[in-house]
Formats: C-alpha cells, structure tokens, sequence
C-alpha cells in the first residue's frame, strides 16, 4: 500500500559528508499545508498589505517583471507565521566571521531549499517528521525502494526560468551520474551497494528508486539534498563538458585546467553557489556577492520568484535584504550584538561567559535572547579506543570495570560549574530528556564522584598493584598511563580535562592531556593512532540518523574506528567488532531496511539498550542549549531553535521574519 504523507542517516552517509560537518550549530519553524496529504496551500484573498512587496510591484508597474500571479507557482506553499503576520521591508543583519567558513551560515539562513524539509522544530528524524517543500507533494512504497516527488506547476528559479523535472534530470545524470564530477556516490544516495535510479515520469514528476530499501532517504533529503534542487540546467549546462558549444575556450576564458573545474567554481558539485551569486537560486533571497570575497559586508536581496506566501496569500519574504557584515573575530561579533547591531544571531556568540554581559546590556541593546536546544548529547565525552592496536591497552580499554571506575572519578559538577558556568548537568552519552528515547538510568549511570566506588571497580577490573608512585599496574606489569586527544581550538574540553587529570590521578590513574591541531586530531584518529579521544558525542535527539555514541558509526565514534571501518565496508576492511556492537549493527540495517517510522524507532531503542549495558564511552555534561540574540522590533523568530540536527535558523522560516 503506497502511503502520502506530508512531510536519518543511513550507515555510510556521515562518511560521505567527512565526519560531523555538520556537528557544531544548525533547525525548523512554521510551515503549514492546506491540504491533508502531502498538498500544500492555493492562493488566498490579500488584505490592504498587497500581494508583493511595495519594490517589487513599482518593478512590475516599470515593466520590469511579469505580475506576482505570474511570478508564483500555481500551489505556492503557504507558511504560518510564527507570531502574526508581518510587513514588508527592512533588513536583517547577522554576520560572518572571515577566518570562519561563511557558506555555512549563508546556507543555515538563506539555503536549503530541497525537495522536502523536516517539521517546525521536529525532533522525529524519521519520515514521520518530513514534509513536502520545493515538492508539492510526495509519496513513499511501503518498502522504502521507491520514492515519488510532485513538483509545482510554475515554480521557477531566481531569474525566472522554469524549475521542473529536467532540472532534477540534469543533476542526476550529468552531475550525479558523472565520474569526472562524482567519483563516489554520497552514501546515502546508495542502498545494497547500488547508487539510486531517477526517473521523469512527466514534467512535474520524478521517482527515486532503490535496488534495497533506503529506510533514511527522506530525512536525509531533509538534511543534505542540496545539489538536486541546485543544479539549474539552462544555467550550468554552459559549462558542461557534454552541453557547452566551446568547453575548452570557457576553460581558457576562466583561467583554469579543466572543466571540472570550471564547473564546480559556478557552483556544481564541489563548489559553492555561495561564491556565484549568477548562480540562479530557489531560495528567499539571492547574494549580490560571493561569501568569500574581501568586503566588509554582503548583501542578500529578495527573490521575486521565491515560491511561498503568508496565509494572507501575499508573496514572501517580508524582509527586502539579509545583510551579513564581515568580522574578523567573535569578539567583534559579540560586541556588534550587545551595541543593537544585530538582529538575530546565535552561532559564535552564546558562550555560557558571554550571557551575564548580554543581560546587563539587553535594554540599551534593544534586544531579548531566544533559546537554542542542541541536538548533541554530551559534552565534553571521553572515548577509550577499544579497538587499540597495542593489545595491552586494548585490554584494559575493553575492560567495563575499567571505564566504570573513571567515570566514578570524574568530579562533573566542579567541572560544569568551573569550565562552563553552571550550564549542564552530569551525563552520560545518552538522548536528552527531551527525546522520545529519553532513558534517566542509562543519562545518569556512574555520574556519581565517589572516589570509593572509583576504586572499587578498577580493583575488580583486576588492577589492584600498584608501583612506588601509587600508580596501578596493568597487566604487563608497567604502570597504566595512556594520552587523551584533544583539538587545541577547544579550550573547554582542554580544562574540563585538567580536572579529569587531577581526579584520576588519585585513583592511580595516570593522564596525559595530549592538545593538537584539529586536522592532525581527525587524521592520527582515521589512522586509529589514538590512546583516547576527547569531543562532542551526537545522539541527543538525533539518534536515529547519527548514533555515533552508541555503536561504530561514522568518524564520530573515535572509540572503535577499525570497528566503524568494517561496518562501513561490509566486512572488507577494518575489524570485525564483538558480538555487542556487532548485533547493534544489525539492528541499524534493520532500521535502514524499513521506511516504517515506528519500526525505525524500536531498532533504535534496542541499540540504546545494549549500548547502556556495554558502556562504550564517558560522558561528563549533558551538552547545556544555547541562546540566541533577537532584536526587539525583529519579529516572528521562534524560541527553541533546535541546533545541531538538521538545517537552521533556515528551518524557521526566515522569509516570514519581519521588522516593525
């Protein structure tokens, strides 16, 4: 039986994105479908507010632009504000900072517009939380192998073209199915071993069909279709190899080597549309530069082909222009926001330090704080390799005992309270209590600082020697000291650490804080180099697409990377695992091989069983949500932005923000 519905990460997908390239801030606001299943909206009567923004109509009256009628699909998506119905004009002033990588917030404000997108601030990762976008509708078999999205009639792209399947049809045989241009699938476009298969049906109609089921491919459309709804044929098609009249001479004329290349600076693959702003875009509004030329600020302005409206009927976005000003630094950013330079904004400036000075300044600075909820569950965690190469380490790695004798030793509260101002509260690697897989006993399981039970369990892991220096003796006779690895970028991980040192130590733990530059941290842990490793753990409320902390998933479980490296071969390479972490990735293929939401979410709680038994990791604080900072006259942000799961603020709708 084929289900609509109105609108996860497979086992290989984080691979294919290089980690967690997305693990540090990111969410969904009000999008409301008139219809039942999986249609959105029609058009609505105007009041005096006018169909279009007051620019806009003056362009038409000009003869500049076709009517707003025109302009918009024939079922334009109608998005429900998050307070009341706003007004056009004005801007919204956020930032980038230089050394930063800026395309990452251009995307979370201005981007992702794909086929679908999850639910106003959902934390269902599965296909029960996504819902239809740039699609009008979309439908599903029940087996998950077979995927069909509806486009609007008259959607068009930013320079007025028309969007329809052809468009879809050149990213995926011209981009996707391209060696030179995609060497390797991203995984999750991938099921049995097989990259997926599009077809057009009709103009406004495509299927994505899969040899197996591909149970995540809907909520990883949500997170990371980018390139399918990116990829405008009558624009990108002049710089292909297969379509251009002269490829060679365009490759000459831009001063590169190759096509590819060529291809991928005007926003193909590889490259960023971010940096070509000829680069037409479905999106709210459209750069008047590239993010990463050398100015002090850059401009966004609106789309007057962008395919939504407020339930008054009248076209979004309400703001004319995002402007991004160009900072050099945090502090500067920080210092913007407190003097009312700032509309809204959160990433770089909700240090838990940095909120009493935000408060004090909040009434000459005009503004108020909304929350963020993380997605991630702890931070700071400690992975022990338990894959080690050296057997003695191993050894004692594996050890249960072991690992429940340090968590005992770790006094979390001086911690929260000394490195990160009283915001968190003990945990382990667990989902938060706001998820539906919230388990307490499994959250605060050994968060207890009792150095007594700290030595009762390493004295029953069999460590009870001990040498002159009141070290314990490991089973080689030598005392037990090992490195843990920390990224030198993250001071609070560096001192919640020098706490950890000192505590162990009086267990007869020796520890050594071992801080390196970032990419040398990601590289001697693919090389599975590692003693331990200390970062963020994913889960929180995003277990289902990123179990990192709960078996060898992807590069984010840093405690058994050759464990990882077999799963994700299908046995070919790495290490097979043991029985436990071997049976939870059984159970994930389970997962993947249903599009069943609720069978989806049984899998995930028996792999959260066996992962509060095995104990794999350490966590120290449940990762504290954040804060943003929204201006007083800036209207319809929603509180409770979810960060760290999928998309945001661009989740929240941004084309129906407003200034009084």
């Amino acid at each position: 039986m084929e289900q609509t519905t109105v609108g996860g990460f497979p086992r290989r997908s984080f691979l294919a994105l290089g980690g967690g390239a997305l693990a540090t801030t990111f969410l969904v606001s009000g999008c409301d479908m008139l219809e039942e299943e999986g249609g959105t909206g029609g058009e609505s009567p105007t009041t005096a507010k006018g169909p279009e923004a007051p620019e806009l109509a003056a362009r038409v009256e000009a003869g500049e632009l076709p009517p707003v009628e025109e302009r918009l699909p024939s079922t334009p998506l109608t998005i429900e504000p998050v307070d009341r119905i706003g007004n056009y004009g004005g801007a919204w002033r956020t930032a980038f900072i230089r050394d930063a990588i800026p395309t990452a917030w251009a995307e979370f404000t201005i981007g992702c517009e794909f086929l679908v997108r999850f639910s106003p601030n959902t934390t269902d990762m599965t296909a029960a939380g996504v819902e239809a976008n740039v699609a009008e509708s979309f439908e599903f078999n029940d087996e998950g192998t077979e995927f069909t999205f509806h486009l609007r009639e008259g959607l068009k792209w930013s320079d007025g073209e028309p969007f329809t399947a052809d468009d879809i049809m050149f990213w995926y045989e011209d981009l996707f199915s391209n060696a030179e241009l995609t060497p390797a699938p991203s995984a999750w476009l991938t099921a049995g071993g097989e990259p997926l298969v599009v077809e057009k049906t009709d103009e406004l109609t495509v299927v994505f069909r899969f040899v197996e089921p591909n149970g995540l491919f809907l909520p990883n459309m949500a997170r990371i279709g980018d390139m399918i709804t990116r990829a405008p044929k009558h624009y990108l098609q002049q710089f292909h190899a297969d379509h251009a009249e002269d490829i060679d001479a365009a490759v000459a004329e831009a001063g590169l080597s190759t096509w590819v290349e060529l291809f991928e600076s005007k926003g193909g693959v590889f490259g960023t549309r971010f940096n070509n702003p000829e680069l037409p875009t479905l999106s709210a509004w459209v750069l008047d530069a590239g993010v990463n030329e050398d100015v002090t600020e850059i401009v966004a302005h609106r789309n007057p082909y962008y395919h939504k409206v407020d339930p008054e009927g009248s076209q979004l976005p309400y703001l004319d222009t995002v402007h991004y000003a160009v900072v050099a630094e945090a502090d500067t950013l920080v210092l913007n926001a407190m003097n009312g330079e700032v509309d809204f904004h959160y990433p770089n400036i909700s240090d838990p330090a940095n909120k009493p000075v935000f408060a004090e300044n909040r009434e000459s600075g005009g503004y108020d704080f909304i929350n963020t909820t993380r997605a991630q569950s702890t931070f700071p965690t400690i992975q022990l390799n338990l894959a080690h190469s050296d057997p003695v380490k191993r050894e004692i790695f594996n050890n249960k005992d072991f690992r429940i004798g340090l968590s005992y030793a770790i006094n979390r509260q001086e911690i929260i309270g000394a490195v990160f101002a009283r915001q968190g509260e003990p945990y382990q690697v667990a989902p938060r209590p706001s998820s539906e897989f919230y388990d307490e006993e499994m959250a605060t399981q050994y968060t207890e600082f009792d150095l007594d039970l700290a030595n009762q369990h390493l004295d029953s892991a069999g460590y009870t020697e001990r040498n002159g220096a009141g070290l314990r003796l490991g089973p080689d006779g030598n005392a037990i000291s090992f490195d843990v690895e920390v990224p030198t970028t993250s001071s609070p991980m560096i001192d919640s650490l020098q706490f950890v040192k000192e505590s162990w130590a009086e267990v007869g733990i020796e520890m050594t804080i071992k801080s390196e530059d970032h990419s040398l941290f990601i590289e001697r842990q693919g090389g599975n180099q590692h003693d331990a490793a200390v970062f963020q753990s994913q889960g929180g409320l995003n277990a289902i697409i990123d179990p990192s902390g709960y078996f060898p998933f992807n590069q984010n479980s840093r405690w058994a990377i050759p464990w990882m490296t077999w799963y994700n071969s299908g046995g070919a390479n790495g290490e097979e695992p043991p029985e436990a972490p071997k049976r939870q990735m059984e159970l994930y293929d389970e997962l993947l091989a249903t599009a069943d939401p609720e069978a989806q979410k049984d899998r995930m709680r028996e792999i959260l069983q066996i992962a509060k038994e095995e104990f794999y990791t350490i966590g120290i604080s449940l990762w504290a949500d954040g804060y943003g900072i929204v201006k007083n006259d800036f209207h319809n942000v929603p509180d409770g932005i979810v960060v760290g799961a999928y998309p945001n603020p661009v989740g929240t709708n941004p084309c129906q923000y407003f200034k009084d």
